[in-house]
């Protein structure tokens, strides 16, 4: 079976890259890493493992783009103000890029 290039281009920018889409989330508001990946799968149109969600949460936070704090028995998840330069990184990068092919 061949996958037609667009979906491959789809499934890298979507599924490898999860931490843009938790950055653009939680710049809007902290939240707990099921509420992410659900609002994820509703805005961006795809379901990151739940796994996976959890692992690239805890690697945000040993890094410092994220931060974990307790909220009842959730852990909410912020952005810090590295996580914020590093969305707007990526947000000029992906700029660039669509400039480039229109």
């Amino acid at each position: 079976m061949v996958r037609e290039p667009i979906e491959r281009l789809k499934e890298k920018v979507l599924k490898e890259n999860l931490w843009i889409f938790i950055f653009k989330l939680l710049s809007e508001k902290d939240a707990y890493a099921y509420e992410l990946r659900k609002k994820i799968e509703k805005k961006f149109g795809f379901l990151a493992g739940n796994v996976t969600s959890y692992k690239v949460l805890y690697l945000l936070e040993i890094d410092g783009y994220v931060k974990s704090y307790s909220n009842g028995r959730r852990i909410y998840y912020k952005l810090t103000k590295k996580g914020k330069k590093e969305l707007n990184k990526a947000k000029n990068f992906f700029k660039d890029i669509y400039n480039f092919l229109v």
